[in-house]
């Protein structure tokens, strides 16, 4: 589902189809409402710099606990995003809200804190009581992230439900592939 909605919205973009004039106004109606540095702290969260050290300790966490296949495919998703982000933002060209500039579809900020963020989630959670608060942490930090990008004027609101649904792609693999190393229980 997740991929089918990227395809869609992606189509949209292309195309300019309908769901742009909604969503280019409801961009330009948010931005720059409320407290400018929270919003910049909230975008922020989606910095290479900071999500990536996120998962990086999480990674060496579950290296040490002996799940290095899990480990190296959170390597692997996380090596993704840029691969598949830079291309889709030179292919897409989308002006952002705010600027002249282009490349703002799909949102990399985005991307990179739901992968890191989720990724780091899946790997610590076999090691956590309670994991659900991984799920929790994931959801508000990426939240977080998505709202300040769109409140700042950085990305469209389209741009974000992108990044989320390419995530979302990108962590069901993730599971995928650190499932599939498990003895059957």
């Amino acid at each position: 589902m997740s991929a089918t909605l990227f395809a869609l919205i992606t189509w949209q973009v292309l195309a300019g189809g309908p769901l742009l004039g909604p969503d280019e106004r409801l961009g330009l109606e948010l931005a720059g409402r409320g407290p400018a540095p929270l919003w910049d702290l909230f975008a922020d969260l989606g910095n290479m710099q900071v999500a990536v050290p996120v998962l990086a300790g999480a990674v060496l966490v579950a290296w040490f606990r002996r799940a290095r296949r899990a480990a190296l495919c959170a390597v692997l998703a996380m090596a993704a995003v840029p691969a598949l982000v830079v291309p889709l933002k030179l292919w897409t060209d989308r002006q952002g809200p705010l600027t002249e500039a282009t490349g703002y579809y799909p949102s990399g900020h985005t991307t990179t804190a739901m992968v890191a963020y989720g990724a780091a989630a899946l790997l610590l959670a076999p090691y956590l009581r309670r994991s659900w608060v991984t799920l929790v942490a994931t959801v508000l930090l990426t939240a977080a992230t998505s709202v300040g990008l769109v409140l700042r004027g950085y990305h469209w609101p389209l741009d974000v439900v992108a990044g989320w649904c390419l995530s979302a792609v990108l962590l069901l693999a993730l599971r995928a592939c650190t499932r599939s190393g498990q003895p059957p229980k």
